[in-house]
């Protein structure tokens, strides 16, 4: 059950829906019950499944950006698709960040990111970040 929790709180986490699931992380971790790398497994999949909802809404639903129930407001959006006009495929590696890390995966759906280049470096963002959290938490 709570590999299960953990990946929906990653899941949630990575969409635009505010959720954490770093203090679950080191809560499972702490109570060593559970296999570290299984955990940090299980949140990787969870947030890059969250980030490839977030992409897939970018590139289906971008006509849809004046709705007032657009999750990015329109500021945002600028902000960030300026963001990745000027580093491009690379700032997907700043995903794992808050506030800006879902709307990036947002604009790269946007900006018709191919999703397997888009996935490689969602993975290696978000699994990092759980990878460096777990480290941390064990020393």
């Amino acid at each position: 059950m709570a590999y299960l929790g953990l990946f929906l709180a990653a899941f949630l986490a990575a969409t635009i829906l505010p959720a954490q699931s770093e203090a679950l992380l080191i809560s499972l971790i702490l109570s060593q019950n559970y296999a570290i790398y299984g955990l940090v497994l299980v949140a990787t999949l969870g947030n890059c499944l969250g980030s490839v909802v977030n992409w897939w809404l970018g590139r289906y639903l971008e006509h849809f950006q004046t709705k007032s129930w657009f999750p990015i407001q329109t500021k945002q959006l600028r902000s960030a698709q300026d963001f990745y006009q000027r580093y491009g495929w690379w700032s997907v590696l700043l995903s794992w960040l808050p506030i800006i890390g879902d709307p990036l995966t947002v604009i790269a759906g946007m900006m018709r990111m191919p999703f397997w280049s888009f996935l490689s470096l969602v993975i290696l963002a978000k699994g990092g970040r759980y990878l460096v959290l777990a480290w941390l938490v064990t020393r």
